[in-house]
């Protein structure tokens, strides 16, 4: 791999992790999807353990209910071996504001994501992803959005609507 295909790589990685998140935040099912190969497998323990179509539908009906999603990815590791394999350790902090018996909580969530990538014909995608979780916090929700514009779920969300940032 030479050092053009591996800056390559590593960006093209880089954004099927973002799409990731970015599919579960705008319950964006289809994008959830397209981050893994047809025959990848997942792990995410006692929650769901199988292949990407089960995870997707899993996920986007865990997601689905809450009021609003937020994934934030920390540092990636990404590791080579070869010219179409890789490894990757994703740290990631998640917020899921959940309704529980009528009142607004926040579950936060800290971990990181252990993947196996591949490379087939020139387009890489998760071969398998394993989730594991370091920390988990739950606490009743203090913020209304303080007066700011609130994020949405797709289409409405602001990061959905190109056409109205093409006149702001």
């Amino acid at each position: 791999m030479d050092r053009i295909d591996r800056l390559e790589s590593w960006h093209a990685i880089y954004d099927l992790v973002c799409d990731y998140m970015r599919g579960q935040d705008r319950l964006d099912a289809a994008l959830h999807r397209s981050v893994f190969h047809d025959d990848a497998t997942t792990d995410y323990g006692d929650g769901y353990r199988g292949d990407a179509d089960g995870f997707v539908a899993f996920a986007q009906g865990v997601l689905t209910p809450h009021a609003a999603n937020h994934h934030m990815i920390g540092q990636v590791r990404i590791d080579f071996e070869g010219t179409d394999t890789a490894f990757g350790e994703v740290y990631f902090q998640a917020h899921h504001r959940l309704v529980e018996d009528g009142a607004d909580a926040d579950l936060f969530v800290a971990g990181r994501y252990v993947d196996r990538y591949e490379r087939r014909g020139a387009t890489w995608k998760i071969a398998h992803r394993s989730e594991l979780v370091d920390w988990v916090r739950r606490e009743p929700a203090t913020s209304d959005g303080a007066g700011f514009p609130l994020g949405a779920r797709a289409p409405h969300d602001l990061s959905c609507r190109r056409d109205e940032m093409r006149v702001r």
